[in-house]
């Protein structure tokens, strides 16, 4: 590996700012091309964030013999098809969650990342934060005993818009993909793959799940109780609970930094734990750490897990008969 690592970013929308806007605390790293479909956005994004190069096209910056890995900040249905192309010309990749639309895509990309020999892995940042390590700790040291439910809300509101893609079926909109798999991926980070998956959802005008309960149950009988919704804000937060008392993850969870422990007979006590930037970078760190390993994937973020978490998703999608128009 080079000195230093060399990224190129495809796309540039909201996400893909505030990626960049934390790139400076990732060491031995540094950005080298922007693309988007249109090429006066990637020109202009280019110049606000003094990116050497900009593409109007995926393909050209994918095809740069330069980059050594690719963020992919796109929307849920073009994962699979801009992922591949990356991989497709030697790129390591880094893929905004959701990691695909579905769990049939997300094994195709697994399974050519793994033939080509390249890294991958799915942008999950919450799984990078301090307080998150500081919890797995916790629970694996029993701080409140046997784990028995967990419960979690995350909710905001978003003023209707059918222009925008969390209203668009075509774009993989909907609540479950873009906000609930902080919640999915939070319990199987903690407790594994469900055993049993159930959920309820509700649906507006242009047919995308805008709220929805959804129940799990993992292997070591740990039930769980999600609410979700981009239609109705709450608290984003979620609580632990065991024998011996419970953990509060407070506002916002995905991206965590105060936890209160409560047990039997004791005073509560809130505990926090600091993040620099908006947390972003600690996954870009990651991949950075990985491939310096000459690692193909990530132990924190597994591409079989990705796969799982998918998986989940897609047995929510069909009790609720919720399929998108490029899964026909």
């Amino acid at each position: 590996m080079p000195d230093k690592i060399k990224w190129g970013i495809i796309s540039t929308g909201y996400v893909a700012h505030e990626f960049v806007q934390d790139f400076h605390l990732v060491k031995d790293s540094e950005i080298v091309a922007v693309a988007s479909r249109s090429g006066s956005r990637a020109r202009d994004f280019a110049r606000q964030y003094k990116i050497p190069r900009w593409y109007g096209s995926y393909r050209e910056l994918a095809r740069d013999p330069e980059i050594d890995v690719v963020y992919i900040g796109t929307p849920h249905v073009f994962h699979k098809e801009n992922s591949l192309l990356c991989l497709e010309n030697g790129k390591a990749v880094l893929c905004e969650k959701a990691f695909t639309i579905n769990a049939r895509e997300a094994r195709e990309l697994v399974s050519y990342a793994r033939k080509k020999k390249l890294f991958l892995m799915e942008a999950m940042k919450t799984r990078f934060f301090p307080a998150v390590f500081e919890l797995k700790k916790m629970l694996a040291d029993q701080a409140i005993g046997e784990i028995k439910i967990i419960s979690g809300q995350f909710g905001i509101f978003r003023e209707y818009d059918d222009q925008h893609r969390l209203f668009n079926l075509e774009l993989g909109g909907g609540a479950l993909l873009d906000i609930g798999i902080y919640l999915i991926s939070f319990g199987s980070m903690l407790f594994g793959k469900p055993v049993y998956v159930s959920g309820q959802a509700k649906f507006g005008k242009t047919e995308v799940d805008e709220y929805e309960i959804v129940s799990l149950e993992y292997e070591n009988e740990v039930l769980a109780n999600f609410s979700i919704s981009f239609q109705a804000p709450s608290p984003r937060e979620a609580t632990i609970r065991g024998t011996k008392g419970y953990l509060k993850l407070h506002e916002p969870l995905h991206r965590l930094h105060q936890i209160t422990t409560g047990l039997l007979d004791s005073e509560e006590k809130t505990t926090s734990f600091p993040y620099t930037g908006k947390g972003f970078h600690y996954q870009a760190t990651e991949v950075v750490n990985c491939l310096r390993a000459d690692k193909t994937e990530s132990d924190i973020m597994p591409l079989e897990e990705s796969v799982e978490i998918m998986e989940t998703m897609d047995k929510l999608r069909q009790q609720w008969g919720l399929k998108y128009p490029t899964e026909s």
